[in-house]
């Protein structure tokens, strides 16, 4: 890019006349002709947009999950080698419908770039040839003189060169929640956090107060934005614990699967039951290890599972937890890091009076105040905030916070300023940081009224108002007083304004400092933050119970992130070494932090990379993260995160296109709500997995034995059968399962631990041998105990009686996984409405097979008498007593 080279060089450290020159500008600004050269040297200040995935691509990408990979081959050895088409045609459907869930979920995936570009603003005034000229914002150049004003976009990254009173909001760019006061000093030290250089404004940002005058320094892709953009574009995308899990599963599933195949391949060539020529011999054991390959992979898998997340997804939404990429409603569940932003997230991203001294008494904002109180007075008159005729403030933060309060305290503030009208100020400057307006009394004398920083404003106090009606000179006993409440309300990260007025009898011929800020009595102090969330504290308190580590990471300042972090528990008030700013961190090496990344919960003054080295820290400590935020600055971080969490309503689309779930309530709370909901959900999918591995593993056993024995085994389309009857609607409605008690009270289960984790694995073992067991007995004993006479009839009542018995089992089985440890008896059975009916819809299905008259011969079964049906009944209800004595011995060994 031609002005990569200027990518990292340090504006804020020239001065004015060096940036003028090096751009080749004056404050007339650009000639039309040099401003045409530059936009063909550096391209139009426009971000770049990010390469587009294709449907087909998306698509695509769904078939590379290890599993999906699996089933594809088992479907071609069914149609290819087997000719079981009809066993193929369903592996692919089943394949291809979780493709299609999948694209439907991560269609929206990859629009951050976009919505970066859509924030870029239309239009920018700007100087060109020495006259005002607007232009589009994509035209501005580097060299390009622009004037900002309240209210406006800045369009690019601008050296400062006039500021008068400017302000501009950089809480998207920063996390900072106050407007920066601007001006045009040069910085000396060369590194300096973007939210400290007063001397630049920022793409993007807002211009909340004031005005200003700047040198393109940076467009595009060479803004602070654009830098952040291209960090998103490049972020790798990470790989889920969901994802990870699966993809583990089907790994050891398929080399299990072809272990066992050879294994009954070289038994069956060996043992040559029924003395077959070698030739064909090999062609009906190849046959009978596909068969088995086909009961052993659970086909739907993939999607029981999806489905299980989308049922998920849905009820979050209800819980106003969007969620965006499928997985990602698993990971909540798994997640031991929370790294949010403070900004708006657990705080309310809105300047609020909080402490007011007065009369020498400090107080709580809601204490009561009278409507003469000249503190109040003096707060709302010596204001610019816009008082709409909806009731809706507009203006700097602070200042609407001091109106709010008039507000909040039945303060007419509008009807005072029509009976008291200002006649004159002296506007804010950051210089002597005091702002004055005069009022015109009904009495015919005037109402000067000053707010301003505490430190400069005493200097021309002269008096000071003890109470309502009580005026006296100041001593220095009051002045050491209002500099110690000034200094205690600072150290809870509150703003400090204090307030002063006098009456005089003219406005004065020359308005400034000198003339109308004098001889002013003091009024009084009023202490102001951006507070926490109501419902934060107790959500910090909730993850922490739930074994989640809380930080917060913000671009404000350390005292003010201190504070707040101490209010809502994340780190205990004082406590220094829980906190670290971005300067500090940028003196460690990668080694170093590793090391000490425990110790810190509190980042200040941090920039993008900051965020995304902070995520990947922990990540490497093997943490599952998740990443809260709302601003362009999060955007990189969020996407980094095992699970970024974007904000609904004051949220960026930015933050919102990266995140993989949106909060629509903004509520920090409504992360807690969406891990329990999230570990609900793994808690599930474990009982799915659970139910058909362990079927599976049954289904294995009776063709592995079978074929050991010599005995007639179940043919494709009734394994096929049985998974498509027992495997579907009971795994789809174990996942909607009543959360179970505790499940907050549990460490997270952290990146190492797998579906199998947690007496799974042990328990599909025994109840798969259990499964096989109790089907091969119910074989044996339909051929120890013959209905029929005739050999033929003898073995085709088994088979059938073996086939009902391995369906059967396996519904009478899902009762038991409804919980690993727990009694059936215990958690309800029968309170899962999708359950039992899944369980009925299956039972029908395998029923047809055998009772409805021509179902027979197509799935190779013979009708069975009511004592053939007791056996297999028999062998169900043996299956659920066995398995609740297991669970019994286990929590009596203390397994929960």
């Amino acid at each position: 890019m031609a002005q990569e080279k200027e990518l990292n060089k340090r504006y804020y450290a020239q001065s004015e006349q060096q940036i003028l020159k090096e751009f080749g500008t004056s404050e007339k600004g650009l000639s039309n002709a040099q401003a045409e050269a530059a936009l063909k040297k550096y391209g139009p200040n426009a971000l770049e947009q990010a390469k587009k995935r294709t449907l087909f691509q998306r698509f695509f990408d769904q078939f590379k999950d290890f599993m999906i990979i699996v089933l594809l081959v088992a479907a071609i050895i069914s149609g290819v080698v087997a000719h079981e088409w009809a066993d193929a045609m369903l592996i692919l459907a089943v394949v291809i419908i979780n493709a299609i869930f999948g694209v439907f979920q991560e269609s929206k995936a990859e629009e951050a770039i976009d919505a970066l570009r859509e924030m870029s603003t239309p239009e920018a005034h700007v100087r060109r040839n020495g006259n005002m000229e607007t232009i589009s914002s994509p035209d501005l150049v580097p060299g390009d003189i622009v004037l900002l004003e309240a209210g406006d976009i800045v369009p690019a990254d601008l050296r400062l060169i006039e500021a008068a009173s400017l302000k501009i909001e950089e809480a998207a760019l920063t996390g900072e929640s106050v407007p920066v006061e601007k001006d045009i000093a040069t910085l000396k030290d060369e590194n300096i956090a973007i939210g400290d250089r007063h001397n630049m404004a920022y793409m993007n940002s807002n211009v909340t107060y004031g005005r200003g005058v700047g040198v393109v320094v940076g467009t595009g892709m060479n803004t602070e934005v654009g830098r952040i953009a291209g960090m998103i574009n490049s972020a790798e995308e990470t790989t889920t614990p969901l994802q990870a899990n699966l993809n583990s599963l089907g790994k050891t599933i398929t080399w299990l699967i072809l272990a066992i195949a050879a294994i009954i391949f070289i038994i069956g060539v060996l043992n040559n039951h029924n003395n077959l020529p070698m030739g064909e011999l090999v062609i009906e054991m190849l046959l009978t290890a596909i068969s088995l390959a086909v009961a052993a992979i659970p086909e739907g898998l993939p999607a029981i599972v999806t489905i299980i997340l989308a049922l998920g997804t849905t009820r979050m939404a209800r819980r106003q937890s969007l969620v965006r990429k499928l997985p990602a409603v698993e990971t909540l569940g798994s997640t031991d890091i929370v790294a949010s932003d403070k900004t708006g997230t657990l705080t309310q991203n809105k300047m609020t009076v909080e402490k007011v001294y007065r009369h020498g008494k400090l107080e709580p904002a809601s204490a009561p105040i009278s409507e003469t109180d000249n503190t109040l007075r003096v707060m709302t008159f010596s204001n610019d905030t816009k008082i709409q005729n909806d009731g809706n403030l507009v203006g700097d933060p602070t200042e609407t916070a001091l109106i709010q309060y008039g507000f909040d305290h039945d303060y007419q503030v509008a009807d005072e300023l029509v009976k008291e009208p200002r006649v004159a100020e002296v506007p804010f400057d950051s210089e002597r940081k005091l702002m004055s307006t005069i009022h015109a009394l009904p009495n015919g004398k005037f109402y000067v009224a000053v707010k301003g920083a505490p430190d400069e404003l005493l200097k021309r106090v002269t008096q000071i108002e003890a109470n309502v009606d009580d005026v006296r000179p100041i001593t220095d006993a009051d002045r050491q007083e209002i500099l110690k409440q000034n200094k205690g309300m600072a150290t809870q990260a509150l703003r400090v304004l204090a307030m002063a007025y006098k009456v005089i009898d003219a406005v004065p011929e020359k308005l400034d400092s000198a003339t109308v800020e004098n001889d002013l009595i003091f009024a009084g102090l009023i202490g102001m933050i951006d507070p926490e969330r109501p419902e934060a504290a107790q959500a910090v308190a909730d993850a922490k119970k739930a074994g989640i580590r809380p930080l917060m990471i913000t671009g404000d300042h350390q005292d003010t992130a201190e504070a707040i972090a101490g209010r809502l528990g994340i780190i205990k008030p004082g406590d220094d070494d829980a906190v670290i700013t971005g300067a500090e961190l940028d003196q460690m090496s990668d080694e170093e932090f590793a090391k000490k990344v425990k110790q810190y919960s509190v980042y200040a003054r941090v920039s993008p990379e900051h965020k995304v080295r902070i995520v990947k820290a922990w990540q490497d400590k093997g943490k599952v993260v998740a990443m809260t935020g709302d601003g362009v600055n999060d955007a990189p971080a969020l996407k980094s995160a095992d699970i970024g969490i974007g904000m609904g309503i004051t949220g960026t689309e930015v933050s919102k296109s990266a995140s993989d779930m949106v909060l629509a309530d903004d509520n920090f709370a409504t992360i807690i709500v969406a891990v329990e909901e999230g570990r609900k959900v793994f808690a599930n999918i474990q009982k799915s997995i659970q139910y058909l591995l362990s079927a599976n593993l049954g289904e294995v056993l009776t063709l592995f034995f079978m074929t050991l024995m010599g005995w007639d085994i179940l043919v494709p389309v009734q394994l096929l059968w049985i998974n498509l009857a027992t495997d579907t609607f009971p795994a789809i409605a174990l996942g909607v399962e009543p959360t179970e008690p505790g499940i907050m009270n549990r460490k997270p289960r952290g990146r190492k631990a797998n579906f199998l984790s947690g007496g799974v694995a042990s328990s599909i073992i025994y109840q798969g041998i259990l499964e096989g067991a109790l089907t091969l007995g119910v074989y044996a004993w339909a051929i120890n105990f013959p209905v029929h006479t005739s050999y033929n009839e003898i073995h085709a009542d088994a088979l059938t009686m073996a086939y009902a018995t391995l369906a059967l089992i396996q519904l009478f089985h899902a009762f038991n996984v409804k919980s690993i440890h727990q009694s059936l008896f215990k958690i309800h059975p029968f309170a899962n409405r999708a359950f039992n009916i899944g369980i009925a819809l299956s039972t029908v299905m395998v029923a047809l097979t055998i009772v409805v008259p021509g179902f027979n011969k197509l799935f190779h079964v013979t009708e069975l008498n009511l004592s053939q049906w007791g056996t297999v009944l028999g062998a169900g209800i043996l299956m659920v007593v066995i398995v609740e004595i297991v669970k019994f011995v286990q929590r009596k060994m203390g397994r929960q």
